[in-house]
């Protein structure tokens, strides 16, 4: 049986880009940038992005950096044109990446040695709190931004990597 392929979204209606402010964000050991580079490149592989103003077009290209305790999303069309920032209190995040990791702790330490019913749960508990963070991030971005769920995981994702110590 074969798949119906994907609707992808409009080429305006996505980023191109994703980079990483070095000044704010640092980078970090080889692991976190291992797991940076992947988080970025499945966002931009698949996504729907596009600040709310209608007479903006895209493709758009995302630059992250962090500013106190809160992210700055700075949006920008692919050529570089500012179009819109916008600041993201992390603090109503910090729970849930928290819970997040912790919950991911002990998936991976299960997996080496506990049945597979407690892996499951432990699989749906960390689906279920990624989920809630992605909600969480699409609700506190909805006045600037229109994204679909899917890239709301993807950009969580990223947003959990960038605390990550290694």
């Amino acid at each position: 049986m074969t798949r119906p392929p994907r609707a992808s979204p409009r080429k305006k209606d996505r980023l191109v880009a994703v980079t990483l402010d070095e000044a704010s964000i640092g980078r970090s050991n080889p692991d976190v940038e291992h797991e940076r580079a992947v988080a970025i490149y499945d966002l931009l592989e698949d996504n729907t992005f596009a600040p709310n103003d209608e007479e903006e077009q895209g493709p758009f290209a995302l630059h992250l950096s962090i500013t106190g305790a809160r992210l700055a999303f700075e949006i920008r069309r692919a050529d570089g044109t500012p179009v819109v920032a916008h600041l993201l209190s992390l603090t109503p995040l910090r729970r849930v990446v928290k819970d997040y990791y912790t919950v991911c702790d002990s998936y991976y330490t299960a997996i080496r040695t506990a049945t597979p019913d407690r892996i499951e749960a432990l699989d749906m508990g960390r689906r279920a709190l990624h989920d809630e963070g992605s909600n969480l991030l699409m609700e506190r971005l909805s006045r600037k931004v229109t994204l679909d769920f899917d890239t709301a995981r993807r950009l969580f994702t990223l947003i959990c990597v960038l605390h990550w110590k290694g």
